[in-house]
Parts: C-alpha cells; structure tokens; sequence
C-alpha cells in the first residue's frame, strides 16, 4: 500500500496516472535489493533543492555499481511536467529512482547494461505546525562503509531502519537516536538531527555512518547566514539529555521539533521555531518551479 495519495509514475519515458507496476520478479532489484532513491518535496508551487537531489540519486546510483541514466537537468523538466496534474497548493513528495535489472554471471553483481529508472509523484501532507515527537535509544547501529553502502540513499539499508523505529515504538516512542559503530550519536532512525544548548547549535559531525542531508546542509546555512552558531561534532546521548532543545531535520517534514528523549522533556524552543521559519523563507525566495 502506498504511503501518498493521488499518485503520479513516470516510467518508459512517459507519465501515467496511478502507481504503476515497474519491477518484474526476476529483476536484479527487486530480488537482490539494488533499488537506490532520493526525496524532494513540491510545496507552495516551489520544490526546494530539487536539483541537488536529482544529482543526489545519480551519486547514490554510481555507489551501487549503476550507470545512472537520466541527466540531473532532464529530471528537474520530467517533474516539473509531472507536477503539471497537481494544485499549486499540493504537497508533493517527489521520488526519483534507479534499480538493476540484471545481474552479471554470478547474480549477484548488477549487470551494467540495463537500468530501470522512474519517478513517482504522491500527495503527502506536511507535518502540522504543532507537533513533536518523542525519541528513545534503540540497540541497532548505522553501518560503515566497510559493510553497507552508506554513501548511498539505497532501499537496502532501510529494513535496518525499520528495526530502530519497530523497536522505537515498543517503548511508546515515535523515533530514536541512533548510534554509529563507535557509540557516538549518528542521526535518528529517520532524520538528521540537531540540538541546541546554551543558544548554540550542535549536530553530529558527518562521518561516514549516515548521508548528511541535504535539507539538513540548507538548515545549517541558513543558521550561519543568521548569526547563529553551528558545531558539527562528536555528541553522546548525554549530550542530547542535557539539550535545551532537540529538533529533526529531513526532506519528508523538513523540521520536526522533539518534545522528548525517554525521561527528559523538552518545549518546542525558539531555536527549532526560528529554524523553521528561515527554511521557509528561505523556500519561497526560490523561483516557482
């Protein structure tokens, strides 16, 4: 079942009304799991960033051993007429996507030869203003490069995910913050993530165990063109019980705010609000798409 609603596909170089079978059984992808995709979002006529994750899924493609197939330019044109069938004031989330169709002599290699490659369009409502999230610790880890290809934004590595948010949401919590190989704080289940203290902005420095996001770089220019302090560091989960504030950042909701992490609660700070409000800002100074 699909997550969106009123759902658009382009595949085999046209679009098509609903969400359209696009793997067959005995693709390299769907059997062997080397499907790669990015996220952007289409918001009040605007879809901030697209380019930069249209180059994204390229990269993310290259890391799977995939040629990628479509120029990052010709994908901004092929949603930007996709997004033809929806109101200017939809909430769009935009899903580009590369997968293997064949593996190589030993099936389990892709075979460079023939790339599956489409782009699906769903009505996704953005988050409401008013809420947060609570987070708890979760005993699985983000991978390294040594084991899973954490370099790219791929399907494999989201059943791993959902063990954090499974095991998240049996301890009565929305999300969790996840630890990297070392111990240290990586990113939350689903999110980057970023805390506040003492009107300072902290944030787990990239290093190598999870994508640094794309909206997750926006929202730290956005702070520095502000005035505002923002340390790409080393930070434990104590770190994080003695925040002020603790706020979320991805493309799905942009900025989620935590109200909190197991027994320590937090209030939905000026930070977070101001952090909000520059994105969008920031957003509706770019040209309608």
């Amino acid at each position: 079942m699909a997550t969106g609603t009123n759902i658009r596909t382009y595949f085999e170089g046209r679009w098509h009304d609903g969400d359209v079978p696009i793997m067959r059984a005995a693709d390299h992808g769907s059997w062997l799991g080397g499907t790669v995709f990015d996220g952007a979002r289409y918001i009040h006529g605007r879809a901030p960033d697209l380019l930069a994750h249209c180059r994204r899924v390229n990269r993310s493609a290259r890391a799977l051993m995939m040629t990628p197939t479509v120029s990052p330019e010709d994908m901004v044109e092929i949603v930007r007429e996709g997004l033809r069938g929806y109101a200017p004031d939809a909430a769009v989330y935009i899903r580009p996507m590369y997968w293997s169709t064949q593996g190589g002599p030993s099936a389990i290699m892709p075979l460079d030869e023939e790339i599956g490659f489409c782009i699906c369009l769903e009505d996704i409502p953005m988050i409401d203003p008013a809420s947060s999230v609570g987070l708890t610790t979760t005993r699985f880890r983000r991978p390294v490069l040594d084991d899973n290809v954490v370099d790219a934004k791929a399907g494999c590595l989201y059943p791993n995910n959902a063990r954090m948010l499974a095991e998240a949401r049996a301890k009565g919590f929305a999300n969790a913050l996840v630890a990297d190989a070392m111990g240290n704080v990586a990113e939350a289940a689903t999110a980057n993530v970023f805390m506040v203290r003492d009107g300072e902005v902290l944030t787990p420095i990239p290093n190598g165990t999870f994508l640094a996001g794309i909206t997750r770089a926006r929202h730290i220019a956005n702070m520095r063109d502000a005035g505002i302090t923002v340390t790409e560091t080393v930070l434990g989960f104590d770190d994080f019980r003695e925040a002020d504030e603790v706020f979320l950042s991805g493309n799905l909701m942009k900025v989620i705010p935590v109200d909190a992490f197991e027994s320590r609660s937090f209030q939905i700070g000026p930070v977070t609000r101001r952090v909000r409000e520059m994105y969008w800002d920031w957003a509706a100074s770019e040209p309608a798409l």
